[in-house]
C-alpha cells in the first residue's frame, strides 16, 4: 500500500470515529446535565469537518505531477493543514464563550453516568491518537500529523471533562461549574495544541531549511557514493509527503563533463533508493583539483567515509 492510500486510509478511520463520537457525547451531555461534555461534542463535530478537509487535501496532494504543476500537489497538504488549525482555533473559542456563560449562569450538577461515557470516549481517542499519529510518521503526512493531534486533543478535552465532573459530584452543591472551568482550561490547551500543528505546516509552505536529519543523512550518503569528494550546500523542502533535494557535490576537476555527469546520476540514485521518500535531487557540481584528504584538511571536514 502506498503512501496516499495509507493516509487516507486513515483519514477515513477519523472522519467515522468522530462522527460517531460527536453523537454520543452531545446525547450524553444534553441528558446527563454537563456542558462540559457538549463542549467536548462541538469539538467532534468539528472534527468531523476537518477530517473530512484533510481527506480531500490527501487525495488532492497525491496526484502526479503535471505541466502546470512540476513539483508535484504536494503542498496542498499544508494548506488543508491550515484549515484544520482553522476548525480547532473555532472550537477553541465557542467551548470558552459557552463556558464562561455557565459559569455565571446557576445550573444543576451533571449526571454520574457520563464519567462512563467520558472513560470511554478518553481511551478510544487516545487509541485514534497513537494510530493515526503512527500513520503521519509512516507517510511523512503533516495534514494527517495535524488530525492526529485533533484526536489528542479530543482526549484531553474529555479526560479535563471528567475531572470537572468528578470534582463537581464529589464536593456536591456549590460546584456545578467544575465541569465548566474544565471545559475553559480544555480550550486553552486546544489553543496550544493548534500552535503545534500550524509551526511545522508553515515551514513546510516558506520552505523553511527543518530537516536537519535528513540533510545528514544525505551527506553520508553521498561521501559514499564512488567520485564524491564532499558536499557543500545541501537544501532540503518538503512537499506533502515528500522531499525535494538541492545538493552541491565536490568532484576531481580533471574529470570529463561526461564522468561528471554519471556520478551525480549515481548520487540521485542512491539517495533516492536509500531514502524513499525523498522525491527527486538536483545536483551540482562543483570541481576541485587537490588531493582529497587535502581538500578535506583544507576545509576542516571529517572524514565519514565508510570503508567497504
Amino acid at each position: 500500500m502506498s503512501n496516499s492510500e495509507t493516509a487516507i486510509k486513515a483519514s477515513i478511520f477519523s472522519i467515522i470515529g468522530n462522527a460517531s463520537l460527536a453523537r454520543i457525547k452531545f446525547i450524553a451531555g444534553y441528558f446527563g446535565n454537563s456542558y462540559a461534555l457538549i463542549a467536548d461534542a462541538i469539538e467532534s463535530s468539528a472534527d468531523v469537518f476537518s477530517s473530512f478537509f484533510v481527506f480531500l487535501g490527501l487525495k488532492y496532494s497525491s496526484k502526479p505531477a503535471d505541466e502546470n504543476h512540476p513539483y508535484g500537489h504536494g503542498k496542498a497538504e499544508a494548506l488543508i493543514t491550515f484549515l484544520v488549525v482553522s476548525f480547532l482555533v473555532i472550537s477553541a473559542i465557542v467551548i470558552a464563550k459557552e463556558s464562561i456563560n455557565n459559569i455565571i449562569t446557576p445550573h444543576s450538577q451533571p449526571a454520574p453516568f457520563t464519567l462512563l461515557v467520558l472513560g470511554g470516549i478518553i481511551l478510544f481517542k487516545e487509541i485514534s491518537f497513537q494510530y493515526v499519529m503512527r500513520k503521519s510518521v509512516e507517510t511523512n503526512s503533516s495534514s494527517l500529523k495535524a488530525d492526529a493531534w485533533h484526536h489528542r486533543s479530543d482526549a484531553i478535552t474529555s479526560l479535563m471533562a471528567f475531572i470537572g465532573i468528578s470534582i463537581s459530584l464529589v464536593m456536591g452543591p456549590g460546584w456545578e461549574a467544575a465541569d465548566d472551568v474544565a471545559a475553559l482550561l480544555a480550550s486553552g490547551l486546544i489553543l496550544y495544541n493548534a500552535y503545534k500543528i500550524l509551526r511545522p505546516a508553515l515551514g513546510e509552505i516558506m520552505d523553511e531549511q527543518l530537516y536537519e536529519d535528513e540533510v545528514e543523512e544525505i551527506r553520508k550518503i553521498s561521501l559514499n557514493v564512488s567520485g564524491v569528494i564532499a558536499t557543500e550546500k545541501c537544501n532540503v523542502r518538503k512537499s506533502g509527503m515528500y522531499y525535494f533535494v538541492d545538493l552541491h557535490m565536490i568532484v576531481d576537476g580533471n574529470i570529463s563533463v561526461v564522468e561528471g555527469h554519471e556520478i551525480s546520476h549515481h548520487l540521485k540514485d542512491e539517495i533516492k533508493e536509500k531514502m524513499p521518500q525523498v522525491q527527486d535531487v538536483l545536483v551540482h557540481i562543483e570541481p576541485t583539483f587537490v588531493s582529497v584528504r587535502k581538500y578535506f584538511r583544507d576545509h576542516q571536514i571529517e572524514d565519514k567515509r565508510v570503508e567497504e
